[in-house]
């Protein structure tokens, strides 16, 4: 089983390359066409602004053979935190930008009325999995993972969701859309209960 993590300049690819590498996974972190291709399954993960990701997908000539491989060829997909975002049709971050475009949603900054809260939402936090799904498998309930963001996915088409998480507000912790995966959480960060996920993602397909 070989993973490749889509490297665009952005994010933590190391620790997800170490988490992946702990569940059994052959890990490649790449940006090379030919590695994208021959992977079973691909990882977007990322940490910063999404006008960052997108340019950095564009400039690197990623965005064509990444919505050919996942969405025309169905190869298993999972986007972490920044790389969900990313799946979203657009994203109001620093001003209006377009994603790729892959999920019918938009990305949004949490405003939140309870003073107590603080933007952005950082820490352990519980996830609420309202659906059978291969992401979260046997373990649907309530787990804790790591949150680091200050925007958050909004679905327009709410089959897509299939978990939650309240901050303030009750807002979207993980998507599937057919073979597309994602999680506003970092399942590299989030110990036994985020390996678990990664492990069911790569037996998933």
């Amino acid at each position: 089983m070989t993973v490749a993590i889509v490297n665009y300049e952005l994010g933590n690819v190391r620790s997800v390359a170490n988490a992946f590498e702990a569940v059994g996974a052959r890990v490649i972190v790449t940006s090379d066409v030919h590695d994208l291709n021959s992977a079973d399954h691909l990882v977007l993960p990322g940490v910063g602004a999404f006008e960052d990701g997108i340019k950095n997908l564009k400039r690197l000539d990623l965005v064509d053979i990444l919505t050919e491989l996942v969405v025309d060829k169905k190869k298993p997909f999972i986007g972490m935190c920044l790389g969900m975002q990313l799946v979203a049709q657009k994203s109001y971050e620093n001003g209006e930008f377009a994603g790729l475009g892959w999920v019918d949603a938009e990305v949004v900054r949490f405003a939140l009325t309870e003073q107590e809260l603080k933007v952005p939402h950082v820490g352990w936090n519980d996830v609420v999995c309202i659906k059978d799904n291969p992401l979260f498998g046997a373990a649907s309930g309530i787990f804790s993972y790591y949150f680091v963001h200050s925007y958050h996915m909004v679905c327009n088409d709410l089959s897509n969701v299939i978990a939650t998480c309240d901050y303030g507000i009750n807002f979207v912790a993980a998507i599937q859309k057919d073979n597309i995966f994602a999680t506003q959480f970092h399942p590299e960060k989030s110990q036994k209960h985020g390996l678990l996920l990664l492990k069911n993602f790569i037996n998933y397909g």
